[in-house]
């Protein structure tokens, strides 16, 4: 069955027959993909009265798990911002309550910021919500085809983890 992305294709293979647009076949479907997947997360994220930065600091410091704490620094590595962009962050959500800081019991020179209570049901119901929707998006997919998926974009994505 033709799709808007195979019709692209084609135009461009009529306008461009020097050019071989097969790469789009690939990417550009994964873009429109973002998309949809980009509407479905801002959805669950606004239901919470959360924005895609704060759900993940807070799904950064849910992960790590009791007592749901994390350096401002393990907090930039994990969300790839830098650190006057992380201080912002964490005044923020300390400000809404949905974290707090404290010095680091071992050292006072280190600041730890931890999940609270309101920012853990926060994260968790966002989680949930989220999941629902990205399962909706996959129902269409078999389960076969799914982990043919899952295992053709860990091989496209390898180039870009190696660090």
């Amino acid at each position: 069955m033709e799709d808007e992305v195979d019709r692209i294709v084609d135009a461009w293979r009529r306008e461009r027959p020097d050019l071989d647009p097969a790469p789009l076949h690939v990417f550009s479907r994964i873009s429109r993909l973002a998309r949809h997947l980009e509407l479905a997360r801002r959805a669950a994220f606004a239901s919470r009265g959360l924005e895609p930065w704060s759900f993940d600091v807070l799904s950064a410091l849910r992960r790590a798990g009791a007592p749901y704490e994390l350096t401002p620094g393990v907090l930039m590595s994990q969300t790839l911002v830098s650190s006057g962009t992380m201080t912002n962050r964490v005044d923020r959500l300390v400000a809404a309550g949905l974290v707090e800081r404290h010095g680091h019991p071992g050292d006072r020179r280190v600041v730890v910021v931890r999940l609270t209570e309101p920012g853990m049901t926060a994260v968790d119901d966002v989680m949930s919500d989220l999941l629902d929707r990205e399962s909706a998006l996959l129902a269409t997919v078999e389960p076969t085809e799914r982990a043919a998926l899952t295992d053709t974009l860990r091989a496209l994505m390898r180039p870009f983890d190696q660090h």
